[in-house]
């Protein structure tokens, strides 16, 4: 059985970490250096940065920021946002992350998950898709920061992305983000049902059952989490005991 993967998400924003519910209403939450710290001593199996705005703003990523963050840190880390050529990739890994999550750029041009894998290798490639509920059932994939309905089956895209190459995916529901009320455990299912690559669950995290809830009944292999992470609401030692109660084993 493999070790579930837990894993704080730092979304950034003009050089900071920052928080939203339902990708609005942001506010100012950290240092993005100092907390990358905090979470590689507390535990975590992994941390993703994403730069919110880069891409609605057209703009290059953070290298300075993943950079410094890979002075301090001994855990793998992931970087999106603003991630349009090969080359943002290969700066991206050679500033010192060991996955690149894509986004807007692989919905426009699907390509670049296949070339990047035959570049660089699947398990540095993260498909990331934020995906909302149009109607029972069916989820549709945005982009632009949950700006922008592409009107595309979340569950097709997902199977097309580990065709093309992904390593992994990550699914934001952007119905459940900053909620706390719990993972989209059937959204979630759905895509882990479809595909082979591992998927990270993301948006919802409230309690430590619902963590035990995506990783258990959605076959979820990571769970990723910001607020409950940020302002130390579920400390993660505290977490990872309380999934190992229930059975779910995890990297101590």
């Amino acid at each position: 059985m493999l070790a579930k993967r837990i894993i704080p998400c730092l979304d950034v924003d003009k050089g900071r970490v920052v928080k939203g519910k339902k990708f609005k209403n942001i506010q100012d939450v950290a240092d993005p250096v100092e907390l990358a710290k905090r979470y590689n001593e507390d535990g975590a199996d992994e941390l993703v940065f994403y730069d919110i705005t880069a891409s609605n703003e057209e703009r290059d990523i953070f290298l300075d920021v993943v950079e410094k963050v890979a002075r301090e840190i001994s855990i793998p880390f992931s970087v999106g946002g603003g991630i349009r050529t090969i080359q943002d990739i290969n700066n991206v890994l050679r500033a010192g992350a060991e996955k690149v999550s894509i986004n807007s750029a692989a919905v426009n041009n699907p390509t670049l998950i296949k070339e990047a894998a035959s570049k660089f290798g699947s398990q540095c490639i993260v498909l990331s898709i934020d995906a909302q509920e149009t109607s029972p059932g069916k989820w549709e994939v945005f982009i632009k920061g949950g700006r922008k309905n592409t009107g595309m089956d979340a569950i097709e895209w997902a199977i097309r992305g580990e065709q093309l190459g992904a390593g992994e995916i990550v699914i934001n529901a952007i119905d459940t983000d900053g909620e706390k009320s719990g993972y989209n455990v059937e959204l979630t299912k759905a895509i882990a049902d479809a595909v082979n690559i591992p998927i990270v669950a993301s948006g919802g995290a409230g309690t430590k059952e619902h963590f035990s809830t995506v990783l258990n009944k959605a076959n979820a292999d990571a769970a990723l989490a910001a607020s409950v992470f940020h302002y130390g609401e579920i400390p993660i030692p505290e977490l990872k005991a309380y999934l190992e109660e229930q059975k779910i084993t995890v990297r101590r």
